[in-house]
């Protein structure tokens, strides 16, 4: 069995001014963003420096604001019923990848009717920058000690860990990292080298999809489900909408080969 390395939630304290390693991550996620898209911008024709801020910058308020409000929506309604401010207090935690992607969907819409972009061009353009992100915010789960996992059946599973913020002190798997691994570095090469060459309009936020979806499925059986409970049987609510995700995901990559229409063409250097 691992030991929780107990990190303080803290990274710096200025007098006053704490700075939480939860904020850290999703400033590491969105500077991450900014730099792989930047180069991305480099090599794509009709890109600059300040679309990609822009486009970053959008992003960033969407993951914020849609990931608040999701988690708040799909996990913690109750709560929110009963303390509306909680809403606000996102130093506490609990952000919904679901509602951060819905808010980032409409903040692209947004960004698109602002230069004229196609929303699958720019979809298909910042989809490879975003797993990062989402391993930099499992992290901060992990040092956070929230959306831990489910109990280890296995007493000599080596990799089972006791977290400080569950009350019942039991071993659980780390599924925070499992995420952060495979929704997070996995997808990333995955989208890296699948972008790096031409493909159809929707393809590569098709692959995003279909791995994010797919990913999440499989890591919520080892991740201990929100509140306690299962959604629906044996289906968690993370499960539950993930399943969406991952058949848009194939219908959209049939339908990108079957349109077969190229936002760029390769150019002599990569």
């Amino acid at each position: 069995m691992l030991t929780y390395p107990n990190i303080d939630p803290i990274a710096l304290s200025l007098g006053p001014v704490k700075v939480h390693w939860y904020g850290l991550m999703y400033l590491l996620a969105f500077l991450f963003a900014w730099g792989l898209a930047t180069y991305r911008a480099k090599r794509r024709d009709g890109w600059n420096s300040e679309m990609v801020s822009d486009l970053v910058f959008f992003g960033a308020l969407g993951v914020v604001i849609g990931g608040r409000v999701g988690y708040v929506l799909f996990y913690g309604f109750q709560q929110f019923l009963e303390n509306p401010i909680w809403l606000f207090q996102v130093w506490t935690g609990g952000m919904s990848f679901h509602g951060g992607f819905l808010g980032v969907m409409l903040a692209m819409i947004l960004w698109c009717r602002k230069y004229q972009k196609s929303w699958f061009e720019t979809l298909d353009f910042i989809a490879p920058c975003v797993p990062t992100g989402l391993m930099f915010g499992r992290l901060g789960n992990f040092i956070g000690a929230e959306l831990y996992g489910r109990e280890v059946t296995d007493p000599n599973f080596p990799l089972g860990m006791i977290f400080p913020t569950d009350p019942l002190h039991l071993v659980r798997h780390p599924s925070q990292l499992y995420q952060a691994l495979c929704e997070g570095l996995l997808l990333f090469i995955v989208l890296w080298w699948f972008s790096s060459k031409p493909r159809p309009r929707m393809a590569v936020s098709a692959v995003f999809l279909i791995g994010y979806g797919v990913a999440r499925f499989v890591i919520e059986f080892f991740r201990e489900p929100d509140n306690g409970l299962l959604f629906i049987g044996w289906m968690s609510k993370g499960q539950f909408l993930s399943l969406p995700m991952i058949l848009v995901g194939i219908w959209m990559f049939w339908y990108a080969y079957k349109r077969n229409i190229y936002d760029w063409q390769r150019p002599s250097v990569f």
